[in-house]
């Protein structure tokens, strides 16, 4: 029997609200064996409890309210956040993955404090289609905002899933609906040209996507980051707000003030193992190796995979039960702090300027 994507996204968030269950976010997925088979498939550490956010429904995603009129949406795997008003509904952002649920949620929310349930502003944290490509389900008539740049990034991508801002801000842009208030910010690129502050003033919450991971270690190449060492700054930028709630984009669960400082210390923990490691890991037997047939592809991939991995180990013993995946993309997450501090901060190691 075929199963189409809406059931099986809905079955793996369902297991992944399950902080017992293994799988996408937490070890080798069970069932039926793929077409490699499951015995090929890697073992991770399970997901620890705190990492885990709440149950999801029947249709497979939680609304939940973060205070006042400020409503939060997840699927497990992204999240988006909702505003009631007297005058409707403000949404920021629209994740393909969690998709008609939005309306959904948006309509649970609406009823039960009997507010307008229509969306009449959408904020887009960035131009990203993982994050806003549900956008076209809200139909033309929604007043949709966000940064210049995301708007120039968005005309060229002519994606009809996600249309471009109607309206667009360079530095600051306050958004008053309904009695309401939301205030954008543009701190400069950090995971892409584009990504915005969102702050809630009123209910202490701040959203910011792509950068901070609550209770999980940060995704594959430290966010696939646009910009390496903005986007480690952005942290700074993240805690300097008085936000009591973070709302991150990703995954299943709100952060607090305590995640933000455990995420600077992964980071901290990770530079530091990498500057070590470039240090001492000997580039010789991959020079000698590789360089008399002239490979010099194969000396940096084997050289700079060494040093991520040596990077990697101790940072992944001392998070390991503390911080989700941290087995999963710590050697990733590693290589990619690696290549900028050779590339962004000039650290070349073995391939500088020789004497």
């Amino acid at each position: 029997m075929t199963t189409n994507r809406r059931t099986l996204l809905k079955r793996l968030a369902v297991a992944a609200a399950t902080p017992a269950a293994t799988g996408l976010l937490g070890g080798a997925l069970t069932g039926s064996a793929g077409p490699t088979g499951q015995d090929t498939l890697p073992e991770y550490a399970p997901v620890p409890a705190a990492s885990v956010g709440p149950e999801l429904n029947a249709d497979g995603y939680y609304v939940g309210r973060v205070r006042g009129n400020l409503y939060w949406v997840t699927d497990a795997y992204y999240q988006a956040m909702l505003l009631t008003t007297t005058e409707g509904v403000v949404l920021v952002d629209a994740p393909p993955t969690i998709g008609h649920n939005l309306l959904r949620a948006i309509d649970d929310v609406a009823k039960a404090n009997g507010m307008p349930n229509k969306v009449t502003h959408l904020v887009y944290s960035h131009s990203h289609a993982d994050h806003i490509g549900a956008s076209a389900i809200l139909g033309k008539d929604v007043v949709r905002i966000g940064h210049t740049e995301t708007r120039r990034l968005l005309r060229l991508d002519r994606d009809p899933n996600r249309p471009a801002p109607t309206e667009t801000f360079d530095d600051h842009y306050v958004l008053k609906v309904g009695g309401e208030r939301l205030e954008l910010a543009y701190h400069g690129p950090n995971h892409s040209p584009d990504n915005i502050f969102i702050y809630a003033p009123a209910q202490q919450t701040l959203m910011v996507v792509d950068v901070l991971y609550p209770g999980w270690v940060p995704f594959k190449n430290l966010a696939v980051s646009q910009d390496i060492p903005a986007w480690v700054k952005a942290h700074d930028v993240v805690m300097g707000y008085p936000w009591q709630t973070l709302v991150g984009g990703h995954l299943g669960r709100l952060g607090v003030r305590a995640d933000g400082d455990l995420q600077k210390q992964y980071m901290a923990d990770l530079d530091a193992a990498v500057r070590n490691a470039s240090a001492t890991v000997d580039p010789t037997p991959y020079f000698q190796k590789y360089g008399s047939s002239g490979n010099a592809w194969a000396i940096f991939k084997t050289y700079l995979d060494a040093v991520a991995h040596q990077a990697a180990e101790p940072v992944i013993a001392k998070y390991t039960g503390t911080l989700a995946a941290a087995d999963v993309f710590t050697v990733d997450n590693a290589f990619a702090l690696l290549e900028s501090q050779r590339i962004d901060g000039g650290l070349l190691g073995p391939f500088g300027v020789r004497p």
